[in-house]
């Protein structure tokens, strides 16, 4: 019985763990999106968040100033996109597109000196009287502070969307720009923003991997996690709360799959390694048409670049 409740509770741990990084990234994102900007740059960001931090960290030893850096540097690259998207009004896609690219590209390029080496890493920090509660304070109080930062965004950031004026106006952007204009809101201001918020949360997701997850940079090492948040952004319907659960469930099938390769499946661990990329297909194909976006609540002007000139 008791080495039942102990395979429970750090696969619990592990799937709060594998799910941080993706909470980070899809919260980033419902901000973008909620302004009416599609970001499929998630991928790019969440690298050079990772290599951001990490090269600080090791340089620094200062985790707090590798934590700053990682969404400074998101929040430019979330400006470029910005930029691309709403001045200049190309493509959204073509422009998420290119960030994951030249994401890619920095991080493989500035992370080749990092690697093999270690940096400052967040160690486990369990809060007094919570962490002693029977199961649930193991499970939900012995992380790190970065987790522990991840609960506290998620119900500020629902309060923020759904019960303050700038979260109204921010909807009201992502809604209909050409009503929020008329009624004198900013809508490129709201939309920049937003992008570049966005960006920075989202780096903190890859941050996330290379300073509490691990302490090495690894060349790639978000191994498509940024994809995955892109379909739980559709799983979570644009809702912080919902983000939350679509985050952990996809953690805990990476944490189970892990525990089966731990204790000896004969299933290949390639099939297991899948499972997560498999139920994100799953869910970008059922929530793929644009009826059933305006039907689950995307932003009505998702995707659409806003003109003056051209309103109506």
């Amino acid at each position: 019985m008791n080495i039942d409740s102990s395979i429970i509770t750090t696969t619990l741990q592990a799937t709060i763990r594998a799910g941080t990084p993706l909470l980070f990234t899809v919260l980033g994102d419902i901000f973008t999106e909620r302004s009416g900007v599609m970001n499929l740059g998630l991928e790019g960001l969440m690298l050079v968040g990772a290599i951001s931090g990490f090269a600080v960290s090791y340089s620094t030893g200062n985790l707090f100033l590798a934590v700053i850096a990682a969404m400074i540097a998101g929040a430019l690259l979330g400006a470029v996109h910005a930029f691309f998207t709403v001045t200049l009004r190309i493509n959204q896609v073509v422009s998420g597109l290119a960030i994951t690219m030249l994401g890619t590209g920095i991080s493989g390029l500035w992370g080749k000196g990092y690697i093999g080496v270690v940096a400052a890493q967040f160690k486990t920090l369990e809060i007094p009287f919570l962490s002693k509660i029977p199961f649930i304070g193991s499970v939900l109080f012995s992380h790190d502070i970065l987790v522990y930062i991840s609960y506290l965004l998620v119900p500020l950031m629902w309060f923020y969307i759904y019960k303050t004026k700038p979260g109204m106006i921010l909807r009201a952007v992502g809604e209909s720009p050409a009503a929020a204009d008329a009624r004198g809101i900013n809508v490129f201001m709201v939309r920049y923003f937003y992008t570049m918020l966005g960006g920075a949360i989202t780096a903190l997701g890859g941050a996330y991997l290379s300073l509490a997850y691990t302490s090495m940079w690894i060349e790639n090492m978000t191994a498509g996690r940024g994809w995955i948040g892109i379909a739980l952004v559709l799983f979570a319907t644009w809702d912080p709360a919902k983000a939350m659960f679509g985050a952990y469930l996809f953690g805990g099938v990476t944490a189970l799959g892990l525990r089966m390769q731990a204790a000896g499946t004969t299933i290949s661990s390639h099939i297991l390694m899948m499972f997560p990329y498999i139920l994100t297909v799953a869910v970008l194909f059922f929530t793929s048409t644009e009826k059933i976006k305006l039907k689950v609540g995307a932003p009505a002007a998702l995707g659409v670049p806003y003109s003056r000139e051209e309103k109506t």
